[in-house]
């Protein structure tokens, strides 16, 4: 029985709130690789410096951080559509006002604004998908993972495009594509019951105080450095054309797709959980080293690589963060999300910075080690995350080689 099939437990059928949740969580991730194709035309067009203009990733995922504590605050008081509505009305808004800025300061604080809107809609959503889902937990994540892939694939290609005839386009582009997934989550979206117990701001940095939890923070910490160190300076390095560097990145994203949707549930079922993600940030630190010291070539071949290991850590850590604790998924998800989000914050700042003061290949040897710190983190707290994995590997089993979810 195929995963995807449309029988009662199979991803593709599912209610019409789901998908368009899941609809709109695809606009959501297009939005975080929307600027990549077009980092050097925005710098160029506002007259800023590739440190200024990746601060376009910094001030989004820093506030993206700092807004978990939040998200579940707001939707066990409000209800997860309220909280949904509210987090897309926030980003048709700043991301509408981006696309007017006159200076990289109101760009980059307009992004801020979307982070915070961001926030609110991805944390719900995943719940909401959860919640919602046919199929169990394993198909929910595996929904999730899918709007999460296809959104990142989709992002660069329509920022290319758009950006191709004006840098600007782009963040209208996405305003208009979120006022959609509002009017669809008005339209299809029932109110869900709110959780008996309200959220505090404190309860996601509570639930950090389980070890697995922690430690897939932790290990999620150091890949989301290497993670977005590709993601945010890549751009300046491969210095192509807005539709060039789109379609690397269109092809980097549909990687991560097809290897965070289909790939790694099958690798974890072989292996298990740990080995695979262990093995897949080896990898990944590998490819990135070979990035920043390989001919121009070589780094569009690497760069389209990365979004295969990259495809596989978000769907074990993703896993790992719902399961590995008795918190709520809402509060676990935010808790390692707080954490995790603090270093697709610094990635983009640091990594400009470290080629002032070095060269242009050392951003790649600190992605690298900070790679291999998560592998290292995974190997040294194995015991504290074994409880999730083993948990885990039975909802994953194989017939004729198709990977099937338990329910």
């Amino acid at each position: 029985m195929d995963s995807f099939d449309t029988g009662a437990g199979g991803i593709l059928r599912q209610p019409k709130a789901v998908w368009a949740t899941a609809g709109a969580s695809v606009v959501a991730f297009m939005g975080i690789g929307l600027v990549d194709p077009i980092l050097p035309s925005i710098a160029k067009g506002l007259n800023a410096t590739p440190g200024q203009v990746s601060l376009l990733f910094t001030s989004y995922f820093l506030i993206t951080a700092v807004a978990m504590l939040l998200t579940g605050f707001a939707s066990s008081r409000i209800g997860g559509r309220r909280t949904l509505l509210v987090g897309l009305a926030f980003v048709v808004v700043f991301a509408a006002l981006a696309g007017t800025s006159d200076t990289v300061g109101q760009l980059v604080g307009f992004r801020a604004g979307w982070g915070l809107g961001n926030a609110l809609f991805v944390s719900t959503a995943l719940a909401v998908i959860v919640g919602a889902a046919a199929g169990g937990s394993a198909a929910a994540i595996l929904l999730y993972e899918s709007a999460l892939g296809l959104g990142m694939a989709c992002g660069p290609l329509v920022g290319a495009v758009l950006g191709n005839i004006n840098w600007r386009y782009p963040f209208f582009g996405t305003a208009t594509l979120m006022a959609v997934g509002f009017l669809c989550i008005t339209a299809f979206l029932k109110e869900q019951p709110k959780p008996a117990r309200k959220t505090s701001v404190l309860d996601p940095l509570k639930a950090l105080g389980h070890g697995g939890l922690a430690s897939a923070a932790v290990s999620a910490f150091f890949y989301n450095y290497t993670f977005f160190t590709v993601l945010a300076f890549t751009p300046f390095v491969l210095n192509m054309t807005p539709y060039r560097s789109g379609a690397v990145f269109f092809a980097w994203g549909v990687l991560l797709a097809v290897f965070s949707v289909i790939v790694a549930p099958r690798l974890q079922a072989r292996f298990g959980s740990l080995k695979v993600l262990g093995g897949s940030l080896v990898l990944l630190a590998a490819d990135v080293l070979v990035l920043g010291y390989g001919d121009h070539t070589t780094a569009v071949v690497c760069t389209i690589l990365s979004g295969a290991f990259i495809g596989v850590n978000n769907t074990v850590y993703t896993e790992l963060a719902l399961g590995v604790s008795d918190a709520p998924r809402p509060v676990a998800s935010a808790g390692y999300n707080f954490v995790r989000w603090f270093a697709a914050a610094a990635a983009p700042y640091f990594a400009p910075k470290i080629e002032e003061w070095t060269d242009i290949h050392v951003p790649f040897v600190v992605a690298a080690v900070t790679a291999v710190l998560g592998a290292l983190v995974v190997l040294v707290r194995r015991r504290a995350l074994t409880h999730e994995a083993e948990r885990l590997e039975p909802a994953h089993a194989t017939e004729d080689g198709v990977t099937v979810f338990a329910n």
